[in-house]
């Protein structure tokens, strides 16, 4: 074995440790419980490493936005697809159909942000359980309910979970998919929905459904009236749906740039093969303020900037336009 050879094996080994203990200071940062088995560590750490590369090989190429590790970097991609669970949808409307827009935004804000008038909770977490479509329509109604009474109330994802389920005669699939506007329309059939804070989220633990409480109060002015679908594929609908109130949204969240983002105004490529339910909270003249429910880890402290303009045949950069609905309250 000549010198170079030499060279290059200490050199191999030198980044494979390096390498690893990146992986172990990223496992301690989002509290990963490693595997202790050797294959299914190798498994994640080459995930890791895969991602890690991703990461890097995107970000030198100064795009609008940028990519970091967060707690999916040791999950492949079609791993991560696999945890998504789908959304799906009835196909017919759910509600109120809004009249037809044409791309005119005179007399709209060019800006809003329901953050700034405590309407929107703070960023939660739906874990292991593909109940995304619980979290968009609670943070719907806290919106709705903050702007009609002035107070922020976290409202129950579990009791949604729980109730809304098919076998309850309700709609969702539990952990395993449902729909933003079967839901709201749940909710005006219950005549409301409880806090969080009585009936907490235990399904992202659990990764089921359980039974459904009838033992929590529901909340006052959460009734739901009617549910108003978004006029699809239009900018100026989604726009002046926003200026009343935060929007239940379905987007396509599957590939591994939407997987590992972390900060910008997400340009990358992504289509309309909706599989995620996310709330809308605002808008500026290049983006749409998203946020999502994979913790404040996650993006821009659990929030995107999902790119405005002619994406995907106007359905929107990730499909953002193609299925929007908001409850009235």
């Amino acid at each position: 074995m000549n010198s170079f050879t030499v060279t290059i094996a200490i050199l191999s080994i030198i980044l494979c440790e390096a390498s690893n203990e990146r992986f172990h200071e990223w496992a301690e940062k989002h509290h990963i419980e490693l595997p202790s088995d050797i294959n299914p560590y190798m498994h994640m750490l080459q995930n890791w490493q895969d991602n890690d590369r991703i990461i890097k090989e995107m970000n030198s190429r100064n795009l609008s936005y940028t990519l970091g590790h967060n707690h999916f970097s040791g999950m492949s991609s079609e791993e991560f697809r696999t945890m998504m669970n789908p959304l799906f949808f009835e196909g017919a409307p759910l509600g109120t159909q809004e009249e037809k827009w044409q791309e005119k935004i005179v007399g709209l804000p060019t800006s809003v942000d329901w953050r700034d008038h405590n309407a929107v909770t703070s960023v939660k977490n739906q874990q292991n359980c593909g109940s995304c479509w619980a979290f968009s329509t609670t943070g719907a109604l806290e919106g709705a309910h903050a702007i009609k009474t002035g107070k922020l109330i976290s409202f129950s994802e579990q009791q949604l979970v729980d109730c809304d389920y098919i076998k309850n005669g309700g709609t969702s699939l539990g952990c395993s998919g449902g729909d933003m506007g079967s839901a709201m329309k749940w909710i005006g059939k219950n005549n409301g929905l409880c806090s969080e804070e009585i009936y907490p989220y235990v399904s992202g633990e659990t990764q089921v459904n359980g039974p459904c409480q009838h033992s929590c109060t529901n909340v006052a002015d959460t009734d739901v009236i009617s549910v108003v679908n978004v006029t699809p594929n239009s900018e100026s609908a989604m726009m002046d749906a926003l200026s009343k109130q935060p929007v239940s949204v379905a987007i396509e969240a599957d590939t591994a740039s939407f997987q590992l983002y972390k900060s910008g105004i997400f340009t990358g490529a992504c289509g309309t093969n909706l599989d995620h339910g996310v709330l809308l909270v605002g808008y500026a003249p290049d983006y749409w303020i998203m946020k999502n429910s994979w913790s404040d880890t996650w993006g821009e402290q659990g929030y995107m900037r999902l790119a405005r303009g002619n994406y995907n045949q106007g359905a929107g950069q990730c499909g953002v336009l193609s299925q929007g609905v908001y409850p009235l309250v």
